[in-house]
């Protein structure tokens, strides 16, 4: 059971997920503002980490300089306010199936910025290096089937519970192609906006910033202030941040604390016992979960091109991580060769099997 507890907690964490967009579907058709959404999430995250750090951390506060003020302010903008709000853009366009599979390719658009920003190397000649580039191209491709190729209709099943009722207008008054079009816009720019955001932690040195749960903490916090401006700026319908005992408090609510505060410890717990690759596998679950749910309750339709897209997208994904698993391998199996070489020029054996081992 101790071993299987990485994985219990990770499929719940997607479960968690699933139920997170689905909600969020039926917020929009309530009628709620994303970007007022977008602020309470943020708002109820604050919430809910700052006191958890104060708790956690309260024996090794972080040293508060611009700098880290500054870094803050940009995770709080790519990884929350600008990313949320472009997410539930697209959501309010897209089916919530599509865009979870347009999310998958977030590893592969990392990858992409990370050469750019001369954060990795393609290192064509090694199998990593090829791995990932292949992965890349296999995940931008399987974006572009989805996107671009319909096929049949696939009938798996019905319980003709339709909680979003398919004849609604579509928002903001476009036709169906403006809407896929805008929202598929709006897709890539959060996939875009979230990639940017690792980028930035990767860049990020830990010995100078704080520990995990006060670092999200202070993004929350970032975010919060940022969505917050952004939503009084552009609706100012003050009903629309009036929240009574229904799905929009909960919707909220449930992304604040669940999403944007559990979740987020139980991730980094999974990472410190197997590694973020571990915790990168199972984002495809998610995936397959909403495209359940979201037939059975949502009434969205299935598609060939969708299938296509999806599976092409999650091999993609795989190919990515298993290169970057290699890389990791190899990695490691330097520095233990460099290690060994220097225990052997000291004379030391012993120690260069205990390293080798670990």
């Amino acid at each position: 059971m101790e071993g299987l507890k990485p994985v219990l907690l990770m499929v719940l964490l997607q479960i968690l997920y699933a139920v997170l967009n689905i909600l969020y579907k039926l917020a929009i058709f309530d009628g709620m503002s994303m970007t007022v959404a977008s602020a309470y999430r943020l708002i109820f995250a604050s919430a809910f980490t700052l006191p958890l750090a104060l708790f956690f951390d309260w024996n090794n506060p972080p040293r508060i300089t611009l700098r880290l003020l500054f870094m803050e302010s940009l995770c709080g903008f790519f990884g929350g306010s600008l990313f949320l709000n472009l997410y539930f853009a697209a959501l309010s366009l897209l089916p919530a199936t599509f865009m979870l599979a347009i999310n998958n390719l977030s590893p592969a658009v990392t990858f992409l910025m990370a050469i750019i920003f001369r954060l990795e190397k393609l290192k064509l000649g090694s199998a990593a290096g090829k791995a990932k580039v292949i992965g890349t191209l296999t995940g931008i491709t399987g974006a572009m089937v989805l996107s671009f190729f319909r096929g049949v209709k696939i009938d798996i099943w019905s319980t003709h519970i339709d909680l979003l009722h398919s004849n609604h207008t579509p928002p903001h008054g476009h036709g169906e192609y403006d809407n896929k079009f805008l929202g598929l816009t709006y897709a890539i720019a959060s996939c875009c906006s979230f990639s940017l955001w690792l980028n930035i932690q990767g860049k990020m040195n830990t010995k100078e910033y704080p520990s995990h749960l006060t670092g999200t903490a202070f993004m929350s916090t970032m975010g919060a202030i940022q969505a917050t401006v952004f939503a009084l700026f552009l609706d100012r319908d003050w009903s629309q941040w009036r929240l009574a005992w229904n799905i929009r408090l909960l919707t909220v609510a449930y992304a604040g604390i669940v999403a944007s505060g559990i979740v987020v410890i139980i991730i980094a717990w999974c990472i410190e016992k197997r590694g973020p690759l571990f915790a990168s596998i199972f984002n495809p679950l998610q995936l397959v979960l909403v495209a359940i749910v979201a037939s059975l309750i949502l009434n969205e339709n299935l598609y060939l091109g969708s299938v296509v897209g999806a599976v092409v997208i999650v091999i993609g994904l795989y190919t990515v991580l298993w290169g970057k698993s290699k890389e990791i391998e190899e990695k490691k199996m330097e520095l233990v060769s460099l290690q060994i070489n220097n225990n052997n020029n000291k004379g030391s054996t012993s120690e260069a099997v205990d390293v080798l081992v670990s």
